[in-house]
């Protein structure tokens, strides 16, 4: 699989967990159900920056940094070497690749595993809690039966003091309907910093020729 297609099929995977409409207070997550607290903690972020680095099922990994704006707003930056972007608007994702002068946009509310964007109503719809062998650690499994070609995402949380909701979205995992496996895991995570706009903007290679830059 070339880099391009790498990033490409694992677009929504990245932004699937991330562009969480935040309008709760994260003292939910004070609540009992574990899967309740995690809904709270994602609900509580309002900015977020983070290293993330992604692979693949054969091992492929990029890196990059992410940048999460509520109302879903969301934008991947890749290293550099890795000429596309990813930016989310809440109700689509963007996938840019500035070496073929490509721009491809998925609807994601179309998608059940698209409707985690309310997690109060669908996570706990379509999420389960799995085992782990760590009380510090929460893996929320989340797909809709009677739609198996949207895949499978387990979202991880570690409890940590200072995040929201006391709980931090530290990786997931998707699966496709083919069991192509995305892994994603954060690091460096900041909280509530100002993040303008037009950082979830994009320049249009169809348009300009290229990247900014």
């Amino acid at each position: 699989m070339t880099i391009h297609r790498l990033l490409a099929a694992g677009a929504l995977a990245l932004a699937v967990p991330a562009m969480f409409a935040a309008t709760e207070s994260p003292a939910a997550a004070q609540a009992a159900d574990p899967l309740d607290q995690a809904v709270a903690a994602l609900r509580g972020i309002t900015t977020m920056k983070a290293d993330f680095v992604q692979t693949d099922r054969s091992g492929r990994a990029v890196r990059g940094v992410l940048t999460l704006k509520r109302p879903g707003r969301i934008r991947f930056e890749y290293a550099k070497g890795e000429n596309v972007l990813i930016v989310g608007d809440g109700r689509a994702l963007t996938f840019v690749d500035y070496d073929v002068r490509q721009v491809q946009r998925w609807p994601i509310g179309n998608s059940p595993l698209g409707a985690l964007f309310d997690p109060n109503r669908d996570v706990k719809r379509y999420g389960r809690l799995m085992p782990t062998s760590n009380p510090d650690v929460i893996s929320v499994e989340v797909k809709d039966t009677r739609k198996p070609e949207y895949g499978t995402i387990t979202l991880i949380f570690v409890k940590k003091p200072g995040a929201p909701g006391g709980l931090e979205l530290d990786s997931w995992v998707q699966l496709d309907a083919q069991n192509a496996r995305t892994t994603v895991r954060l690091a460096n995570q900041r909280y509530g910093m100002a993040v303008p706009d037009s950082t979830f903007r994009y320049v249009d290679p169809r348009r300009t020729g290229g990247r900014p830059g």
